[in-house]
């Protein structure tokens, strides 16, 4: 039986834009997974070098975190409707239509396709497990917060190595001023040894020559020192004197210094009556210008003894003893070192 509807209009290949141009052709859309090439590449993210240290560290670290912020803000901002023209609104093809895409429409499904479930927020990827933990669901905040980490830890880091290092100094300074400490001790140790050294050293020689002093004497008593050795002058024939002149009254006992053999005793020209003591080392001692002698030669005497007596004769003056002292080889020295060598001071 005949319709009274109109039969359907046979499909067309041409159709009347907004323009009136009806010379356009649409084909339908198959696309296939030959046809369609897969997205292929990776992101590349260029490796953070490490920041310097220091208060530039915190710095740069707050301008990444602001800059993360601003990430955040732009994310949480609403979408903007973008409206095309009718003429090409009207020209695309159904979304529905599309393979893969009627899925994610809302009221249809595809039974060919898996239905991807979302179940976070685009802004919250890249949120770790403790972060989420946290309470934190932001991806631009939770970013901020660790370069804010990072920057503080780093600044952490290079307090700690300052703080390291000063310690290090302050040690190093401790142990110079220790060492210092002890050096100056051990100066003082060894200043005070030595002084206890050199005490010791005058304390023996004292007792060495007092020792001596107990076996020697002084040639004669009430007297007075009137010329000494070397002393230069006319009167004397070699031009200096050669001995120690000690002035006193003509009879005042002479004694012999030491004990020792008695080598000579008699006249000897300008010396007066002479006697020569040889002492057991060798050394003479000669008394001079004596009123009389007590001894005769080859005789032995000890410290003390009496040998003589002052007088004035030979090339004299006044009455005094010239004492002359001569090592074993002859050379004359000066009677009054030799006694003071022997601990007698006159």
């Amino acid at each position: 039986m005949a319709s009274n509807q109109p039969a359907p209009e046979a499909p067309s290949s041409f159709r009347a834009d907004s323009l009136g141009h009806e010379d356009r052709t649409w084909e339908e859309w198959n696309p296939t997974e030959e046809s369609i090439r897969p997205v292929r590449g990776r992101h590349r993210v260029a490796k953070q070098r490490g920041l310097a240290r220091s208060s530039t560290v915190l710095g740069v670290g707050v301008i990444a975190a602001v800059g993360a912020g601003g990430m955040a803000t732009a994310q949480s901002k609403p979408p903007v409707s973008i409206s095309l023209p009718d003429s090409i609104a009207d020209n695309l093809p159904d979304a529905k239509s599309l393979p893969g895409v009627g899925a994610f429409m809302s009221g249809d499904s595809d039974p060919d396709h898996e239905t991807v479930a979302v179940s976070a927020p685009l802004t919250s990827a890249g949120i770790t497990a403790a972060e989420a933990e946290q309470g934190t669901t932001d991806a631009g905040e939770a970013l901020r917060a660790r370069i804010l980490q990072q920057a503080e830890q780093q600044q952490a880091g290079a307090e700690a190595e300052a703080k390291a290092a000063e310690e290090q100094a302050a040690a190093e300074a401790a142990a110079a001023e220790a060492a210092k400490q002890q050096s100056e001790a051990e100066a003082k140790a060894a200043a005070k040894k030595k002084a206890a050294e050199e005490a010791a050293k005058k304390k023996a020689e004292a007792e060495r020559l007092a020792k001596l002093a107990a076996s020697y004497a002084i040639p004669t008593s009430s007297y007075t020192i009137t010329s000494t050795y070397g002393q230069s002058g006319s009167m004397w024939s070699s031009g200096h004197h050669t001995g120690l002149d000690f002035a006193a009254p003509t009879g005042t006992p002479v004694k012999a210094v030491h004990s020792g053999t008695v080598k000579s005793a008699g006249w000897s020209g300008s010396y007066g009556y002479r006697t020569v003591l040889e002492l057991d080392d060798g050394t003479e001692i000669w008394y001079c210008h004596q009123s009389s002698m007590d001894v005769t030669a080859g005789q032995k005497v000890t410290t003390g003894e009496t040998i003589g007596r002052v007088g004035a004769t030979g090339n004299v003056t006044g009455p005094h003893l010239h004492l002359e002292v001569h090592t074993p080889d002859g050379t004359g020295i000066d009677p009054m070192g030799w006694l003071s060598s022997k601990g007698l001071s006159v």
